[in-house]
């Protein structure tokens, strides 16, 4: 049964030659097609639908396809003006361009007036009250250079050192 089979699947697979009459049947086939009546069963409704499709003539268009057909274009370019800048979007290199002139516009933007410029220091002395910690803060940041070099705070440490020493 199982030789029955592969065979069946063969026979299905060149089926569509023999219906059309490109191939040309072999005393094997013959004789399953004589032993095998769904694979005969399949022959004879390839070769009615081969003859059907024979027959079938294609239908002639009318003489005024054309001038429809070009009629619907132009009604269907006119109804799409509003997505004319989405077509513009599609194309690739315009696209990119566009995205790299909106980030450096972006960065020069933000690059010109960071957050610590003038502006923003004056804003921000505004609101610190003299004495805070924070202007305590400030003052030594501003006066870093000063602090680190002044030897001056050094030798008095060690001045109370020597004086507080019996």
């Amino acid at each position: 049964m199982k030789g029955t089979a592969m065979k069946c699947t063969e026979i299905r697979e060149v089926m569509p030659d023999l219906a059309a009459g490109l191939s040309t049947t072999t005393p094997e086939i013959e004789q399953h097609l004589g032993t095998c009546s769904e694979c005969s069963i399949k022959l004879d409704e390839f070769r009615q639908t081969m003859a059907v499709l024979d027959e079938w003539q294609v239908p002639e268009p009318s003489p005024y396809f054309d001038i429809r057909l070009q009629a619907n274009l132009r009604e269907e370019m006119n109804r799409q003006p509003v997505s004319a800048w989405l077509r513009w979007m599609r194309k690739p290199a315009l696209a990119l361009s566009l995205t790299v002139l909106m980030v450096a516009s972006v960065t020069l933007f933000r690059g010109s007036d960071p957050v610590g410029s003038v502006h923003g220091d004056k804003q921000l002395a505004a609101s610190i009250e003299p004495g805070s910690a924070v202007s305590d803060l400030e003052a030594l940041d501003k006066n870093h250079d000063l602090y680190s070099d002044f030897d001056v705070l050094d030798d008095l440490q060690v001045q109370q050192d020597v004086n507080a020493t019996p």
